[in-house]
């Protein structure tokens, strides 16, 4: 096999590649979207009342040009729909200023998601996209990981601002070649590499002790933004250059007050003084007024000079370098600690953004994780986009930053991600009939005869009168993907006894519809495996139908909710009567974990709840959350495993006519559910 540095050129031709293919679809009719799934406005259960004290955020317009963004897909496709840019969101190329990011580059890390349930706690491992994206990121080693690094690399660059700079946090092992392929996109502008001490010195069997990570540092051009950052002096330093006091107790040292460079328009005597060689720093006008502020030490003797007063209280301490090695990790007790396994103390990335953005400025992070770098940007006035693949991540980064009370953002996912996986997957030839046949194929269904089923879409059930339809990945399957199903069903080929729709993503009222429709058992709608693509790409025509399941929607439901007027307000009361988890199978458990599951759904399928918003005006469109809860948050009550299950919204603005309150829904697994109530 090739050593890694004759694999080099190919990765980062093959890296360079991939990202042109992608800009150059940019332009094309087919563009990577992003969806908005959520306008988050945060507001806990126990702040409803100081919200809406203000009118303003009360009424708080959808905008998605200023707004900071949590995306949840592949960061690939994340970047490429900022760069396209769609018909009410202007592209982003060249105006990001800041880009961070921290790849996980652990070879040995799995990834495993521990959810901690009253009595008991469930170990989930990734999904296998996840585990695609990550674990296997390393399944050739190195080269594998800057196979994924390389074309990220690339849109990153296309993204940043002329001023901007990139921040690429790895560890030591693989900094050189992180290094080659930054140079090699990037250039050598902004080239110092930061080395942060992340912990004390520790034995290592048989080698130096690795106590530190890389922070490698990259700019499009030689005029980005940078304001430069200090550390407090050497308690040294101070005791041997800052020996002199004023009256009133302020320590200075004393400097000289001669021009560097040869001034003869300023060599005057000053205050008896002889003029030095090259001449005074200052202007005689500055001279006075600097005397005057006390800033200026007179000789005490004949022919001695003035010196310049450095205060100490004045003094920002000693500019920063490259070793950092007074940031500490994120301990078992630190207040900001979120229990994952990878982040990032606060204090590392204000340095970062205070370094390199200025207020206003927009910092992105497209390996999220525990949202680090989000919640630091809104807390220093930046904007921000925070993208990760990982339901978990985007679950603790959406609960971060309502704790945090931020401003409004959007919740959005990368449009048509199963569509993008499956030209991945099957190539650029791919049609959505081709993955449709698989799909029946492997759920056991036959395919109808060609004449009566144009998009290959349609099969039947041997022996039996069920007709299949396997929806579009390209498409939500929703009300009207289930009223033509059900036509279908009963017209086509003289008619049949029940129809089973196989979708890949749903509208999350999509329960509340089935029950509407009143189909019983003649309509079922079930879930395809949300990994298949990658399990094909990996199996090919080797997955079987036995190893293939496809599981049962989840749902919610809502008990009646309580509308009452008084004057020019209103209050609604709002409760959740039951949530149903999607099948248990469909997760990717083991058996043990399995069977813990059942037993907690057995026992109270609400505990499985990790977080629940209302908007009490729902448009059908943009869902605008303006009422949180969510496990973890005991001002409500004590019990940090479980959420309040009743909403009371006092104080609501009189709308005339019905109400339309929608609810949804984010289990602990991170599927979703929605419903929606009409009010007279």
């Amino acid at each position: 096999m090739p050593s890694l540095l004759e694999q080099l050129p190919k990765i980062m031709a093959d890296g360079k590649r991939e990202a042109e293919r992608i800009i150059e679809r940019l332009d094309s009719t087919y563009r990577i979207g992003l969806q908005t799934r959520e306008l988050v406005m945060p507001s806990r259960d126990t702040n409803w009342q100081h919200m809406f004290a203000h009118a303003e955020k009360a009424s708080y317009h959808f905008d998605s040009v200023r707004m900071n963004r949590l995306i949840y897909g592949d960061n690939l496709l994340a970047m490429a729909a900022l760069l396209a840019g769609d018909e009410t969101t202007p592209s982003m190329r060249g105006k990001i200023d800041l880009i961070y990011i921290d790849p996980p580059f652990d070879s040995k890390a799995d990834y495993r998601t521990s959810v901690s349930l009253r009595g008991t706690a469930i170990e989930t491992r990734p999904t296998v996209i996840e585990q695609f994206a990550y674990s296997d990121t390393w399944q050739q080693g190195t080269s594998s990981y800057l196979s994924m690094l390389v074309p990220r690399l690339v849109l990153m660059r296309e993204l940043l601002s002329d001023s901007g700079s990139a921040y690429i946090h790895v560890g030591p092992n693989i900094a050189s070649w992180v290094e080659v392929a930054l140079q090699e996109v990037f250039g050598t502008f902004g080239t110092a590499p930061i080395v942060w001490k992340r912990v004390t010195a520790h034995a290592d069997s048989h080698r130096w002790g690795i106590v530190h990570d890389m922070l490698l540092w990259r700019s499009k051009t030689d005029q980005f933004h940078w304001n430069p950052q200090f550390e407090p002096h050497d308690p040294e330093y101070l005791a041997s250059k800052y020996t002199n006091r004023t009256s009133d107790g302020r320590r200075y040292q004393l400097d000289n007050l001669t021009s560097p460079n040869p001034r003869p328009n300023l060599t005057y005597v000053w205050r008896g003084c002889e003029p030095p060689e090259n001449g005074w720093r200052y202007k005689l006008e500055t001279m006075e007024q600097l005397f005057a502020e006390g800033r200026i030490e007179l000789p005490r003797k004949l022919g001695g000079r003035p010196r310049y007063r450095r205060f100490l209280d004045e003094s920002q301490g000693s500019p920063l370098g490259s070793v950092w090695s007074d940031i500490f990790p994120v301990n078992s007790q630190a207040k900001e600690r979120l229990g994952y396994d990878t982040q990032k103390p606060e204090s590392l990335l204000e340095r970062v953004i205070n370094a390199s953005t200025s207020e206003g400025s927009i910092v992105a992070d497209f390996f999220s994780g525990s949202a680090t770098t989000a919640a630091v940007a809104e807390r220093l006035g930046r904007r921000w986009i925070a993208t990760d693949l990982g339901k978990p991540a985007c679950m603790i980064t959406r609960k971060r930053l309502i704790d945090q009370d931020a401003k409004p953002f959007l919740y959005q996912h990368v449009g048509d991600y199963q569509l993008e996986m499956a030209r991945s997957t099957m190539g650029r030839k791919f049609r959505t009939g081709d993955l449709a046949e698989i799909v029946l194929g492997l759920y056991g269904a036959l395919p109808l005869p060609a004449e009566e089923n144009p998009n290959r879409n349609m099969g039947r059930i041997s022996g039996t009168k069920t007709l299949v339809l396997a929806d579009s990945p390209n498409k939500v399957t929703g009300l009207t993907t289930l009223k033509r199903a059900i036509e279908i069903r009963d017209n086509l080929m003289g008619g049949w006894e029940r129809v089973v729709v196989l979708g890949w993503n749903f509208d999350s009222a999509i329960g509340h519809d089935i029950a509407g429709l009143n189909q019983g058992d003649r309509l079922e709608v079930l879930v395809i495996p949300p990994d298949l693509l990658d399990r094909l790409k990996k199996k090919g025509d080797k997955l079987k139908a036995s190893e293939v399941r496809f599981s049962s929607l989840q749902y919610l439901k809502l008990k009646p909710v309580i509308r009452f007027q008084e004057e020019e307000r209103e209050s609604i009361t709002v409760e959740i009567d039951n949530y149903v988890l999607l099948s248990p199978e469909a997760l990717n458990l083991d058996e043990t974990n399995r069977k813990k599951l059942q037993a907690v759904i057995n026992q109270d399928p609400m505990t499985l709840i990790e977080y629940w918003s209302v908007d009490p005006d729902y448009d059908g469109e943009v869902f605008r959350s303006v009422w949180q809860d969510y496990r973890g948050n005991t001002e409500n009550d004590d019990d940090a495993f479980r959420v309040v299950t009743k909403a009371q919204l006092n104080n609501l603005p009189v709308k005339a006519g019905a109400r339309r309150v929608c609810v949804r829904v984010v289990d602990v697994f991170g599927f979703e559910a929605e419903a929606v109530a009409e009010i007279a």
